[in-house]
């Protein structure tokens, strides 16, 4: 029968013949029948059931199994002995096959009780054990779980059983998913949580198994010699009670025996298995692993895993089945990662087009992901302010999101950070930096210096001054002025990504600033250049006595002293006239300028002149004339031609009007600021004063209606040369740069800035010719214009209500080109190079960046006739300490709109090429660079062959010290011996310093 019925299962019979003939035989099995009979039978099944190529092989030889099991019990136990089992199992070299377990599985369902069973059952648990020790793939390994689950006496038991827990560990690393596509992934998850289940029973029998799995566990994924275990690792932590987790946690990371980079090791894996779609409580685990590395203060390690894995958790948030997980872990790492913004920098380029995609998806998951995403990118971007380049994109994308309040804010970033310990962490573990894709060069800040590095930023895209400094000849006696022509040299010449301006800093320190604290940049530019000019006269002079004393004849004539550098680039001149209003007498002074404050005016002022302006006839303006005499009220420098210093006129008369209760509120603030005097000077009113204020403010009220009414004609000719081009120049947009009503521009500043001031009552002028005191205006003409000018926008004032020094941070426009009148009735133009942006709330707090563009000279040829458009948008570049990017004069002007923090403060504008003086020989017009002297032109070559010279080692370096890990006792012993690399601070004016990690420093 056994032979008719294989002869039929191996024929090529049609499928439906093949099963008539089957299910008679199997008919007649459950019959009685003759010993051998039965026999050969289940030999025949075990064959089928075990070696069946196909289904039906398979099929018949389970079913020969059961009748035989249960028609003919005592010949199946003869044939089910243990040495048959043992066959089984042993059939093939290496573990077990899946199937040959199945059909052991099979036969102890249809095995009687008795004392052939007690014997299977204890070859069973010796060969199982044995089995999992051979580390099976996902197939058998699921199969013995299965065994296991469904007959729990085959469970090795004693000290074999923990053996046995250990040894399933082991196999699960060894997992690999057998085959592609979505049925394999699937059957290989199932396959990984059938062993794991296994596992979470032994350990509810014996939980005392449960610490030396998890010790076996971290064995497992620690391990840096073999390759990565598998995933399906995951599937364990979802059974380990949460109660263990303080304590193992504290035991792991306490114990001396795990070295760093086994730890390091161990996280980063765990990390990966936030991908595991089954995983429960992975996340907490990761967590508690981190915080418990952040108690020990083993940050190298947290630096490390955050800046490797934290894009890949990021993209796992596309996957609704482990989003849950993986907001989570992000959430962890950016939230505590605040001692830099480097994390949060590596998420940005990916940030807008998650966004999109969890916008597309459209589900519940996805929004509620969304809008954590969201909050989280709203919480580093308070946290990290001053890149307004990088953030752009990411708050286009989030925009129609909510925004959270600071207090939500503040509550998020005031967890447990691991962050203060930067010092000791810096250099800890160098990075391999790469020079900027812009070929520009950072400054490295020392510790809120960033005033400083933002400022000398702009002073090196000043091409004329850049020169000028570069062409200074070696033997020279300017030692300021020598050491800042190294730094422009390195900053133009060197292969390094950042340099260090610590040597230029401590030779230009204002003696009055403190250091590590941040500092006012207008102020210390404003000493750099004093200091610049005055070192260049003085030295001047010296070699000038020097000269003539060893002539041996005086000359007849002392030549004439020659310009400074700084003169002949920022260096103008202001006439200042007053004119006694009784005696008509005027008093002139001209005085000399390397900057111009602009301060903000009043509301009400800026909407009266909104309103419609009146323009003066150039006669009754000519004799005007200005000079500081006593006025403690704010200083306004009028520039203006022969013809009338005219206001601005940059609006008609169809604008709305200012808010109320923001004049009020603005107007007390910014209506005394400026001149170079204490702020709490003008809190000091007569009550004259104040009685006149408020009939001005009567007054105010009853001529606007009037004014409204009709609209000034606005004469361009009277305005002189060049201001009606500027009243009205063009932004990008194609509106007016001045604005719409209650914004600002730079031409409403200085239109405050040009128009005429009346002295009178506490300011009135002592008039030589009455020798009185006498009511007089004043008025200030630009007599010569400067190669660059530079604006200071005066936005730090005293607040009267609060008796503290507040920051204006109103919203100024910025005009690409800017016309300003001359005396004599000429105008020059001015294009927009250099704008210091300054991100905070105070002037002793924040931080300062820098846009600039080059600005180079164009032929003359080009300018001519072209005066009045602004010139074509060359690079614009953003230097943030250590990071250089490009940039873009869209993202300058809008940067206040996108970060009310970020307010422009410094603006250098370059006067237009065509419109320069000739210049003199040798003057710095050209293009190309200079050359340099052969002592700095060796230094700047010794020190890039240095720089290659140590990204070698230091790639050698961590090559050696990762291949050295296991054996290594402490993470980073020996790694970094080179200590004058990383001395010093890198510093950063907040948590948001700018500075791009840490860097080979080169010191000026």
């Amino acid at each position: 029968m056994d032979k008719i019925l294989e002869a039929v299962v191996t024929s090529s019979y049609p499928a439906s013949v093949k099963q008539g003939l089957v299910r008679r035989v199997l008919e007649a099995a459950r019959q009685p029948l003759e010993r051998e009979q039965c026999l050969a039978l289940l030999a025949l099944g075990a064959r089928l059931y075990v070696g069946g190529t196909e289904e039906l092989p398979r099929r018949v030889g389970c079913q020969l199994l059961h009748v035989a099991g249960r028609h003919h019990p005592d010949v199946f136990a003869e044939f089910f002995s243990a040495r048959r089992v043992l066959r089984l199992l042993q059939g093939s070299a290496g573990p077990p096959g899946a199937r040959a377990l199945a059909c052991v599985q099979l036969g102890l369902q249809l095995l009687p009780d008795g004392p052939a069973a007690d014997e299977v059952f204890a070859l069973l648990r010796r060969e199982v054990l044995r089995a999992v020790c051979e580390r099976p793939g996902p197939a058998v390994c699921a199969q013995v779980a299965r065994l296991l689950a469904r007959h729990p006496r085959c469970v090795p038991d004693g000290p074999h059983r923990l053996l046995f827990c250990q040894q399933l560990v082991r196999c699960l690393g060894r997992f690999r998913c057998p085959a592609e596509g979505e049925e394999g992934a699937v059957e290989f998850l199932e396959q990984a949580q059938q062993v794991s289940g296994l596992l979470a029973q032994l350990w509810r029998s014996q939980p005392a198994a449960i610490l030396p799995c998890l010790k076996e566990l971290f064995a497992v994924i620690s391990c840096t010699d073999e390759e990565p275990p598998s995933s399906a690792l995951a599937s364990v932590v979802q059974h380990l009670p949460l109660e263990l987790m303080d304590g193992v946690v504290r035991n792991l990371s306490n114990d001396d025996s795990v070295t760093d980079a086994q730890m390091l090791m161990a996280i980063s894996r765990m990390i990966d298995w936030v991908s595991w779609p089954l995983g429960k409580n992975i996340d907490k685990w990761i967590i508690a692993l981190l915080k418990g590395l952040a108690a020990v203060k083993k940050f190298s390690i947290l630096i490390e895993v955050s800046l490797t894995k934290i894009e890949k958790v990021f993209s796992k948030l596309l996957y609704p089945i482990v989003r849950g997980a993986a907001l989570c872990v992000l959430k962890y790492i950016l939230l505590t990662f605040q001692h830099s913004h480097e994390a949060f920098h590596l998420l940005l380029p990916h940030i807008p087009p998650m966004v999109a995609s969890l916008i597309k998806e459209d589900s519940n998951s996805g929004t509620s992901c969304l809008e954590q995403l969201a909050e989280l990118v709203h919480c580093m971007v308070f946290r990290f302010p001053g890149f307004p380049d990088l953030y752009e994109p990411v708050m286009e994308a989030i925009k129609d999101l909510q925004v959270p309040n600071e207090d939500r804010i503040k509550q998020l970033l005031g967890q447990d950070a691991w962050t203060s310990q930067k010092s000791e962490l810096a250099g800890f573990y160098p990075r391999l930096m790469a020079k900027s894709d812009t070929g520009k060069i950072g400054l490295i800040n020392l510790g809120n210096t960033c005033y400083v590095n933002s400022i000398l930023q702009a002073l090196f895209m000043a091409s004329d001054f850049r020169h000028c400094v570069l062409r200074l000849t070696e033997n020279n006696s300017q030692p300021l002025m020598t050491k800042l022509q190294w730094l422009f040299a390195f900053l133009e010449h060197s292969q390094r990504p950042a340099i260090s301006p610590e040597n230029f800093l401590s030779a230009s320190w204002t003696p009055w600033f403190s250091p590590g604290t941040q500092q006012d940049c207008s102020e210390y530019l404003k000493y750099l250049l004093d200091r610049l000019h005055e070192e260049e006269k003085t030295g001047a002079r010296i070699c000038q006595k020097l000269k003539q004393s060893s002539l041996p004849s005086p000359p007849e004539e002392a030549p004439g002293p020659r310009l400074t550098s700084v003169e002949t680039m920022f260096g103008g001149k202001i006439v200042t006239r007053i004119r006694c209003l009784r005696c008509l007498n005027v008093s002139s002074r001209e005085e000399a300028f390397t900057d111009l404050s602009l301060a903000f005016p009043p509301p009400e002022r800026c909407r009266r002149r909104r309103l419609g302006s009146v323009v003066r006839p150039a006669e009754e303006v000519r004799a005007q004339g200005a000079s500081r005499v006593g006025a403690r009220r704010q200083r306004k420098l009028c520039i203006a031609g022969d013809a009338a210093p005219p206001l601005l006129d940059v609006l008609g008369a169809n604008e709305q009007q200012v808010d109320r209760e923001e004049e009020a509120k603005e107007g007390r603030v910014e209506k005394d600021e400026g001149d170079g005097e204490k702020e709490e000077k003008e809190v000091e009113e007569s009550p004259l004063a104040r009685e006149e204020e408020e009939e001005e403010e009567e007054e105010k009220v009853k001529k606007e209606k009037e004014e409204t009414e009709t609209e000034k004609e606005k004469d361009e000719d009277g305005l002189g040369p060049g201001i009606a081009a500027a009243a009205t120049t063009p932004t990008p947009t194609g509106e007016p740069s001045s604005g719409s009503e209650g914004s600002r521009s730079v031409l409403d500043l200085v239109n405050y800035f040009l128009s005429p001031e009346r002295l009178t009552a506490e300011n009135r002028y002592h008039c030589e010719s009455c020798a009185s005191l006498q009511d007089a205006e004043k008025v200030v003409e630009l007599s010569q214009g400067p190669r660059y000018l530079i604006l200071t926008l005066l936005r730090f004032s005293f607040d009267l209500r609060t008796m503290r020094r507040r920051k204006i941070l109103d919203d100024v426009a910025l005009p690409l080109l800017l016309r300003l009148p001359l005396a004599g009735g000429h105008g020059q133009a001015y294009d927009l190079c250099s704008v210091v942006v300054h991100s905070g709330v105070s002037s002793e707090s924040g931080h300062y960046y820098c846009y600039a563009r080059e600005g180079a000279a164009r032929p003359a040829a080009s300018a001519l006739g072209a005066s009045d458009r602004p010139e074509p948008d060359n690079q614009w570049y953003l230097f943030n300490d250590t990071r250089v990017s490009f940039s873009s004069f869209e993202s300058v002007s809008n940067v206040t709109s996108f970060f009310p923090k970020d307010t422009a403060y410094v603006l250098f504008y370059r006067q237009r090429p065509g419109e320069v003086p000739v210049a003199e020989p040798g003057s710095p017009r050209a293009r190309a660079e200079p050359t340099l002297h052969k002592d700095l032109m060796e230094a700047i070559s010794k020190d890039n062959v240095l720089y290659l010279q140590e990204q070698e080692k230091e790639a050698r370096s961590r090559a050696a010290y990762i291949s050295a890990l296991p054996a290594s006792p402490h993470w980073g012993r020996g790694f970094d011996e080179d200590k004058d690399e990383d001395e010093g601070s890198a510093g950063g004016c907040n948590p948001a310093g700018g500075n791009g990690g840490d860097f080979h420093r080169l010191v000026f």
